[in-house]
């Protein structure tokens, strides 16, 4: 059985709730990366994506020296480090998400993409969580 600590990603990019907008967007055009995890020590704030950048800061005209926690998406699900990938492929289509961070004991470990279900899985998995996803809601 495949678990996400077979497939996550453990060099996860975070930040601090203070930082800037502009910090957030200059770490992920570093890093190469679409999102960052907005943290207070150990403990997840939420998730800051490009996306959000664009839809919730840049569309309304916000200062870019605004700090990233106004913008994050708080109540982050998280999923156990042994999780299988075929449930965790389950909750990202569920919840429509392309990233969720991984825990073990309560602490964040490493993070896991839609991405990686689909490049380091070979389980069908990420078409699963994929047509989950594009699936339309009525709560946006």
């Amino acid at each position: 059985m495949t678990t996400l600590k077979d497939i996550m990603t453990m060099d996860i990019a975070t930040l601090d709730p203070d930082a800037t907008l502009k910090e957030a967007a200059t770490l992920m055009l570093e890093r190469d990366i679409g999102n960052v995890l907005v943290m207070d020590g150990d403990q997840l704030l939420g998730i800051l994506t490009d996306r959000d950048i664009v839809i919730r800061a840049v569309a309304y005209g916000r200062d870019p020296g605004a700090v990233a926690r106004d913008f994050v998406s708080p109540d982050v699900l998280t999923l156990d480090v042994d999780m299988n990938i075929e449930d965790a492929a389950r909750e990202m289509a569920h919840r429509q998400v392309r990233r969720l961070p991984v825990t073990r004991d309560g602490k964040i470990v490493g993070i896991v993409s839609l991405g990686d279900l689909a490049t380091r899985d070979e389980t069908n998995a990420d078409q699963q969580a994929l047509e989950g996803i594009s699936q339309p809601t009525n709560a946006r």
